[in-house]
């Protein structure tokens, strides 16, 4: 989610029995529903309830006070591991890099465009790009063979994709992970 976002979140906007979290808008983009990771739930249930109703965030203090107090902290991160490449990472670095990588995953630019909930397909664009660049060289396949009807709807439902016959027998592929 965008800062803006996280900063307007609040504790019923959170189902712990669904394990999901659902997203207030900002910036014209589309509502979304989103799953938690179990992780996430339970350091989620661990945070102290300072805010009262919102999650992160002190109604009457705005977002660039967040903001300013992160810049802080990554700095100070920064200087103690002595990586000043940390001080390039935004909340939004963030927020690409998971469009990125859950691009490379599915390969369902639709999937991408309403996880972060995008109006315009021409945003969620970027994410192909940078995965197609970033992955470029990666191409780490597991192979299978298929004798059987019941081998090929196997391997098709495990997400395996046809590559060719050879001798009678149908050979399928996936990309390792």
């Amino acid at each position: 989610m965008r800062s803006g976002e996280a900063w307007q979140l609040k504790w019923n906007d959170i189902d712990l029995e669904s394990s999901t979290v659902r997203i207030t808008p900002e910036k014209g983009s589309n509502p979304r529903i989103v799953h938690l990771s179990k992780k996430l739930i339970g350091m989620l249930n661990a945070l102290p309830k300072n805010y009262q109703d919102r999650v992160f965030s002190n109604p009457g203090q705005p977002l660039d006070y967040y903001r300013d107090n992160y810049c802080q902290q990554r700095k100070r991160i920064a200087n103690k591991l002595q990586n000043p490449r940390l001080q390039r990472i935004t909340f939004h670095t963030l927020r690409r890099w998971k469009g990125t990588i859950e691009y490379h995953r599915t390969k369902d630019i639709l999937h991408v465009m309403q996880i972060l909930g995008h109006k315009n397909i021409k945003n969620t664009l970027l994410y192909v790009q940078l995965a197609e660049e970033l992955f470029k060289d990666e191409m780490d396949f597991i192979s299978k063979v298929a004798k059987t009807e019941n081998e090929i709807y196997s391997l098709v439902e495990a997400g395996f994709e046809y590559v060719c016959e050879f001798n009678g027998h149908k050979i399928f592929r996936k990309k390792k992970y």
